[in-house]
């Protein structure tokens, strides 16, 4: 290879479609894949393959893609969603997801890693696809199948740290900072040399939007991007995916998962933001999860009230310039809410960090009863925000959603293991009750069972979720994204809640006994059968329930 002017290294090589391909570095004899590899069918430590997508395998050139606002997002991880845990075995359940009113589902990091099972978060080849999943082959015909059933597609990136194993950029250039994050080495965003880092980051994204056909990127932990320039990484992401979506003529939509509470992310950048799309809003889960099912453990500490609860509702973040226990400092900032839609948070009763964190990766459905389950689903069907669901929500899956990794290296399996029983043994909980996450029975008890669905009350709560998915649909005061348009009135001491969503009336009993609640209306949802005053003016809501009134006319 040459040396260019600006310092890259050039040959051009005759080599045949399917091509395996490396790099040796210096005097070292070790043949490394490339950082950029479209390709890695037999590992990342492997040489990369040369590899083309097969343009005649799409089938949705009618698509134009749709907008986040007013959709509900599906999260799902590829490798337990099925049995098979493939792209293709996926794709073959999406009816169940189209029938349920899904309009994006959101896949879990689908890039190159070392090992067979994993979550996806330690990435080290950003440009290929996981071999096991099916490759980028497999990642088109999923992508395509999505677009044939009206859904799109977004895609969990990680662009904060690279994994424990196979991480060869160092060698290529100053791609490393000298920090690091609690998960592994940290990019160079804003040292020297961070000019090619950041192209790199810049080009992986758009290779998902535009070869891949993916219609918007959830961006893994930003608050962990350390970027002192003038334009911070995600502003130039921003820019650069607008671009890209004027070119594609559809939405391209960018969704932060940040830690700070921090609207910058979301406003525009004519307001002086970075002009990302949207931000998961962990508030919101806490708020209602804490509220439901009575937890205070860790960060839940400041949660669990109803005045929490309707706070958090009615402004997005609870922690918004207020003191947080277990930061142990003020945290956030608020929103405008005059500016600043509800739609571009995300708000959600369950997610893959919010189960698979837990010490056993126990899910809700494994300690709440299904009428807890069926409030926690209206509080957020029901809310402004953008509704989230994580895989096998809907009908109160039991199977866990466990962590679990596949190192090959025996040194970084055994300290995996370990750290995961020292993080929860420092908590109380006894070592044996801690899943070994290199143990594959982790990983294969993590798989969804699909014939909980048609067993009742399983098959009774995910049509609920059906129903109130599709009152959402139906109903435009449901996806009103203004928080000056809701109101919240709650009782703390019968455990009761109402949203008043213009006509609409979402009450809630998140206490065991039935409670007389001061709304009226017609019911068009519940959980258990409510009754109502004769003069139409209450409600008599059943314990652990929710009705959805229309109060029509009424004020």
């Amino acid at each position: 290879m040459t040396r260019d002017a600006e310092g890259w290294w050039h040959a051009d090589v005759d080599a045949p479609p399917g091509a395996r391909y490396g790099y040796v570095l210096d005097d070292d004899p070790a043949v490394l894949p490339d950082p950029r590899s479209p390709r890695q069918p037999e590992g990342v430590h492997a040489p990369s393959t040369l590899h083309t997508l097969d343009a005649d395998g799409w089938t949705d050139s009618g698509w134009t893609g749709r907008q986040l606002a007013g959709s509900v997002v599906y999260e799902l991880h590829v490798g337990t969603f099925t049995v098979e845990g493939t792209f293709d075995a996926a794709a073959a359940r999406l009816d169940h997801l189209a029938d349920l009113g899904v309009g994006f589902v959101e896949l879990m990091p689908v890039n190159g890693f070392n090992g067979e099972l994993g979550w996806g978060y330690d990435g080290v080849l950003w440009y290929t696809v996981h071999e096991p999943y099916g490759g980028p082959d497999g990642l088109q015909r999923f992508v395509d199948a999505c677009h044939r059933r009206g859904m799109g597609v977004i895609l969990d990136v990680v662009y904060n740290h690279l994994g424990p194993s196979g991480n060869h950029l160092h060698r290529f250039g100053p791609y490393l900072s000298p920090s690091r994050t609690a998960w592994g080495d940290a990019l160079n965003l804003d040292g020297p040399g961070s000019g090619p880092v950041r192209r790199f980051i810049v080009d992986n994204a758009l290779r998902w939007l535009r070869d891949f056909h993916v219609d918007g990127l959830r961006l893994d932990a930003v608050h962990a991007l350390t970027d002192r320039t003038a334009t911070h990484l995600l502003e130039e992401l921003a820019v650069e995916t607008e671009a890209l979506s004027a070119h594609l003529r559809r939405p391209l939509t960018l969704i932060a998962e940040s830690d700070l509470n921090d609207p910058t992310l979301i406003t525009p950048r004519s307001a002086g933001g970075y002009g990302l799309h949207a931000q998961w809003d962990d508030d919101v889960h806490h708020a209602v999860h804490a509220a439901v099912s009575g937890e205070r453990q860790g960060y839940y500490g400041d949660f669990g009230s109803l005045q929490c609860l309707a706070t958090t509702l009615r402004q997005g973040f609870f922690h918004a310039g207020t003191f947080s226990s277990f930061r142990g400092r003020t945290h956030g900032r608020p929103l405008d809410l005059r500016r600043t839609p509800a739609s571009a948070l995300l708000a959600y009763t369950c997610t893959h960090d919010q189960i698979g964190n837990r010490a056993t990766g126990d899910r809700p459905g494994e300690y709440l009863t299904f009428g807890q389950l069926a409030i926690k689903a209206a509080l957020v069907l029901c809310s402004p925000y953008t509704p989230m669901l994580f895989m096998g929500e809907e009908w109160g899956a039991r199977t866990p959603f466990r962590y679990f990794s596949s190192h090959p290296e025996p040194d970084l399996a055994a300290a995996t293991a370990a750290g995961r029983i020292a993080e929860f043994t420092a908590h109380g909980w006894p070592a044996t009750e801690i899943p070994d996450p290199q143990d594959p029975r982790t990983f294969e008890r993590s798989k969804l069972d699909w014939a909980e669905r048609t067993t009742p009350p399983h098959a009774r709560l995910l049509q609920t979720y059906r129903d109130l998915v599709s009152l959402r649909a139906e109903r435009a005061e449901l996806t009103d994204p203004w928080l000056e348009h809701l109101s919240v009135e709650y009782d703390e001491d019968t455990r009761w809640i109402v949203l008043h969503r213009n006509t609409i009336r979402v009450a809630c009993n998140l206490g065991p006994d039935p409670v007389t609640v001061p709304v009226g209306g017609t019911p068009l949802l519940w959980w258990d059968p409510p009754t109502q005053d004769p003069t139409g003016a209450a409600t008599v809501v059943p314990g652990h329930s929710f009705v959805v009134l229309d109060a029509g006319g009424r004020a």
